[in-house]
C-alpha cells in the first residue's frame, strides 16, 4: 500500500496577486500600528521606570505632544497597553493607569515561578555578559539603597528579575516579562512607602547572587521559591488590608 501525502493546491499567480492586493490595502493601518507599539513601547518602560502611578489619569492631549504622534495613534497604543492590563478605559471619564488587585498579582507569582526558576537553572549555561547583567543590577540597587533612593531601587530590582529570565537567552521570554513586571511594578505601589516596601529585598537579591557566584545553584533555587512567596504574600497581605 502506498501512503499519498496530503495533496498540495497550486496556487496561480492571479490568485498570489489578489491576496497580496488585498494585503496592500491594510498598509495605512499597519503603520499605524507599528507606531502605537512604539508609544505603547515607550508608556511601558515609564511604568517599569515608577514614573507612571496606579490611578493616574492619562490626557491624550499631552502625551500625544509630547510624543508627536496622532489622537488615533495614541489611542491604539492605550489599546494594546489595556490588554496588557496596565491600563483601564473608564466610559466617560477617560483613561487611567490600573491598580492591580489580588487575582492580577497571585497570576503574575505563578508566572514568574515558572519563567524566572527557569531562567536561573540556566545559570552555568547563560553568557558571561548574562550573568554580570544580574550582578550589575544587584549592585545598583546595593547602591541606591545606601543612599535612600527607594524609587530607583524599585527600578533595580526590576532589572535584577528582568536579568534573572535573561539567563535563559531566549528574546520571547524577556518580552513577556517586560510586560509582567510592569504590571507588578504598579501593584509594588500599593506598598506605600518605598523605602518600607524595598530595603527587605535589596539583602535578599545580594544573598540570592552570592549563592550564584558560589557555584551553589540548587541553593539559589530554593532562595528564589522562597523570595516570591516572601513577596507574593507581602503584597497581597496588604491588598487585602491584613
Amino acid at each position: 500500500m502506498v501512503r499519498r501525502g496530503p495533496r498540495l493546491t497550486t496556487m496561480t499567480t492571479a490568485q498570489a496577486g489578489d491576496w497580496l492586493n488585498s494585503l496592500a490595502g491594510g498598509r495605512a493601518d499597519l503603520e499605524r500600528a507599528s507606531t502605537a507599539e512604539r508609544v505603547a513601547d515607550v508608556l511601558r518602560s515609564r511604568v517599569l521606570e515608577g514614573d507612571l502611578l496606579p490611578g493616574l489619569k492619562l490626557s491624550e492631549e499631552a502625551i500625544g505632544g509630547a510624543l508627536g504622534v496622532s489622537r488615533n495613534t495614541l489611542r491604539e497604543a492605550f489599546r494594546l497597553l489595556t490588554h496588557e492590563r496596565l491600563l483601564v478605559h473608564e466610559y466617560s471619564r477617560g483613561v487611567f493607569v490600573r491598580t492591580p488587585d489580588v487575582a492580577d498579582v497571585s497570576d503574575l507569582y505563578v508566572a514568574r515561578r515558572v519563567i524566572e526558576g527557569g531562567a536561573l537553572h540556566r545559570w552555568h549555561e547563560a553568557t558571561d555578559e548574562a550573568r554580570q547583567t544580574v550582578r550589575d543590577a544587584v549592585h545598583a540597587g546595593v547602591d541606591a539603597a545606601a543612599d535612600e533612593r527607594w524609587v530607583d531601587v524599585g527600578t533595580a530590582n526590576i532589572r535584577f528579575h528582568q536579568a534573572i529570565t535573561g539567563l535563559a537567552g531566549s528574546a520571547r521570554l524577556d518580552e513577556q516579562v517586560e510586560r509582567l513586571l510592569a504590571e507588578l511594578r504598579l501593584a509594588f505601589w500599593v506598598m506605600g512607602d518605598p523605602s518600607e516596601f524595598y530595603r527587605d529585598y535589596v539583602p535578599m537579591n545580594r544573598d540570592l547572587l552570592a549563592l550564584l557566584d558560589a557555584d551553589r545553584l540548587p541553593e539559589a533555587e530554593e532562595a528564589l521559591v522562597r523570595y516570591f512567596d516572601v513577596a507574593e504574600n507581602h503584597i497581597l497581605s496588604r491588598l487585602r488590608g491584613v
